[in-house]
């Protein structure tokens, strides 16, 4: 999607200060929005981000695609303006408006000066509660979404994503690309557009985070003013997707000199009381650069990648811990038996006391610098509110990291490593790779 950034904010949000501690309030206006809100009025200037919980999951069978071309659109003009009157007077006031898709979520952010607060936000309400949706828009966005999909019909990167997904999720949304297919995005109306617009964009799933240069009082009545007018339900929730996979390898065969894999099984839900054991175990086993284990093994020691890594994935409605890697045809099987064989040991022995220790030095370490400026951090407060973690997380999740002990890592190895169902799914023209599919 386009993004108006205006230099001026784009200065505050990089002269914004580091916070290593934060002060949250909660925040519930008149109309029954809440919000969090860190207040900080040393700079004149105001980030806000919107989080409506469904996103490109939401939609409905034989529509794939609208959701994302409806976000697409939501800058294409509103009320009285065209896309070009939009934004030009975006970039008059200096402000700063995106707006995104994910599988789970409709995002979207605002950054604007203290002086131009009621001349932005008036914008932004235009644009999610009086969208135009004009056919040329619809027929300009729709061209650009198609040639991004055709494009990535030849991305191997992107064709591994898409295989793993589908291999896993099957029918449901989660296993499809949200931004559809040629097909499906083709055949989208304007109807289907506006049916995914009132689904999506609704006050029951709506969460909120503020950070900058605005009291609670004067967030309330911008809230209200702002999202007052939106529909107050919108569609139902997508359903719950149970992962199942095997120790087997899929090929998806790709004339490339070099294979590109991604590997996993089932996760971990966000609030399962082993998930941040596993966070810190996924640290030291693929998370951590250059001194976690995958990197050591496949990289350092035997030249097989230039980068592999794994992560954690608690979708809403599904749970994956996945990994991946590239590299040379004729090397990618080595590299695979390399990660089946750390996963197994993980799972089996855990970790050692130097490796717990130097996870949680670094995770410390860094999770300050996360919160360095107002529109990071007024995301981190919608992403808190989304994962249902506690207003005080913030201040207590360096203490959480500290506590995992060699036995929560223990625990936490045997539940989420599983060498029995790790599976890989491989684009490409891998040597020694034996695949069902082919």
């Amino acid at each position: 999607m386009t993004r108006f950034v205006a230099p001026l904010v784009a200065a505050v949000i990089l002269a914004a200060p580091l916070h290593a501690e934060i002060e949250i309030a909660e925040v519930e206006t008149p109309g029954g929005i809440n919000a969090w809100l860190v207040e900080e009025h040393s700079i004149p200037f105001v980030a806000l981000e919107l989080r409506f919980k469904g996103g490109a999951s939401l939609d409905l069978p034989g529509k794939r695609g609208a959701t994302n071309l409806m976000v697409g659109l939501l800058e294409e003009g509103a009320a009285d303006m065209d896309a070009r009157a939009f934004a030009e007077k975006a970039e008059s006031l200096a402000a700063s408006f995106s707006f995104d898709v994910g599988d789970d979520a409709v995002s979207i952010s605002a950054q604007f000066l203290t002086e131009n607060k009621d001349e932005a936000l008036a914008l932004l309400r235009a644009a999610l509660t009086q969208p135009r949706f004009d056919q040329d828009a619809i027929d300009r966005v729709r061209a650009q979404v198609v040639s991004m999909v055709r494009s990535d019909q030849q991305d191997p990167d992107f064709l591994v994503g898409q295989a793993f997904d589908a291999m896993v999720f099957g029918d449901h949304p989660y296993g499809s690309p949200i931004e559809g297919t040629e097909d499906s995005v083709t055949a989208l109306t304007r109807d289907d557009l506006m049916a995914a617009y009132e689904g999506a964009l609704a006050r029951d799933r709506v969460y909120v985070g503020a950070a900058g240069a605005v009291s609670p009082e004067e967030l309330a009545a911008m809230l209200d003013d702002l999202l007052g007018d939106l529909p107050e339900t919108g569609l139902p929730q997508a359903p719950n997707v149970e992962v199942q996979t095997d120790a087997g390898v899929t090929v998806i065969p790709f004339d490339v000199p070099q294979s590109v894999a991604i590997f996993g099984h089932e996760g971990l839900a966000r609030d399962d009381p082993d998930f941040f054991a596993a966070f810190v175990l996924n640290e030291i086993l693929g998370g951590g650069g250059f001194e976690a284990r995958l990197m050591e093994e496949v990289r350092e020691k035997r030249g097989l990648t230039y980068g592999v890594y794994s992560y954690l994935v608690p979708k809403d409605h599904a749970a994956l811990y996945l990994g991946r890697v590239s590299s040379a045809n004729d090397r990618i099987a080595e590299a695979m038996d390399v990660i089946r064989d750390e996963w197994r040991k993980m799972a089996e022995n855990g970790v050692t006391a130097e490796e717990l220790e130097s996870a949680k030095t670094y995770l410390t370490g860094a999770y300050p610098l996360r919160f360095d400026g107002n529109g990071r951090i007024a995301n981190i407060l919608v992403g808190m509110q989304m994962d249902e973690l506690p207003v005080d997380y913030v201040n207590t999740r360096n203490d959480k990291v500290a506590a995992i002990t060699l036995e929560d890592i223990e625990r936490a190895a045997a539940r989420v490593l599983q060498p029995e169902a790790l599976h890989f799914v491989v684009v490409g023209q891998p040597d020694g790779v034996d695949s069902p599919s082919q």
